[in-house]
């Protein structure tokens, strides 16, 4: 099964700067993604519509499913997305908790983890961290309540680096799928990368077969993949 962790930026062409579903659907297929987490993605409501329905619709995965995290000022509901070429037995949306009071001047938005089972018997988790390291507490606290113990899979745009020690609680749990890396892969900006913040975590009962972040210019960022 191929995995794909995808932050779309709502579907915008980082080069051209529009919103762009064919090349965004082109990225899914290329790398032959059987099932897609996505992040920054509009619902119904918004300016853009349901951008995870049109994604689908653009692409082979026709299962779907939209996790709303927030409302933002004029724009509409936000949130995670999830495409899958099995069908969804079950999908929820679990918010991750703001902190209070707020510790950080940065700017904060609401998060959530999409949590989906699938007819094969696997469990996915797509998540999209704050940008303060109290909300990023806050959501790695929330993954570890809802991590299943086998068959289980956890991917997202964490918003921090491969060495921050917020990681450990969930590497104790889970395997990164970039063990399978050649060589050191950043993921953002896309056009050229200097950090990895995008990430594919699997129970230990699961083989990673191999892993990338391929150089691929859609989004902001470049998808991360993994085969397992």
């Amino acid at each position: 099964m191929k995995i794909m962790s995808f932050n779309t930026q709502h579907c915008l062409n980082f080069l051209e700067q529009k919103v762009d579903y064919d090349i965004m659907a082109r990225a899914i297929e290329d790398v032959g993604a059987d099932i897609v987490g996505l992040n920054e993605m509009y619902d119904e409501g918004s300016a853009f519509g349901a951008q995870t329905q049109k994604l689908s619709e653009k692409c082979s995965l026709k299962n779907h499913y939209f996790a709303k995290a927030c409302e933002l000022d004029n724009e509409g509901t936000y949130g995670n997305g999830f495409l899958s070429r099995y069908k969804i037995v079950e999908a929820r949306t679990i918010l991750i908790p703001d902190p209070e009071p707020r510790a950080y001047n940065g700017y904060y938005e609401t998060r959530c983890i999409l949590k989906a089972r699938l007819e094969n018997g696997y469990t996915v988790l797509v998540v999209h961290f704050g940008l303060n390291p109290d909300e990023q507490k806050n959501a790695v606290k929330t993954i570890l309540e809802h991590l299943e113990n086998e068959k289980c899979i956890l991917m997202g745009d964490f918003n921090i680096t491969p060495d921050n020690p917020l990681l450990a609680p969930i590497k104790e749990r889970m395997r990164d799928t970039s063990i399978g890396f050649c060589e050191n892969k950043p993921s953002f900006p896309s056009d050229k990368p200097k950090i990895k913040i995008d990430y594919i975590f699997v129970s230990p009962d699961i083989e990673v077969v191999s892993a990338d972040i391929p150089e691929i210019i859609a989004s902001d960022h470049r998808p991360h993949i993994a085969e397992i």
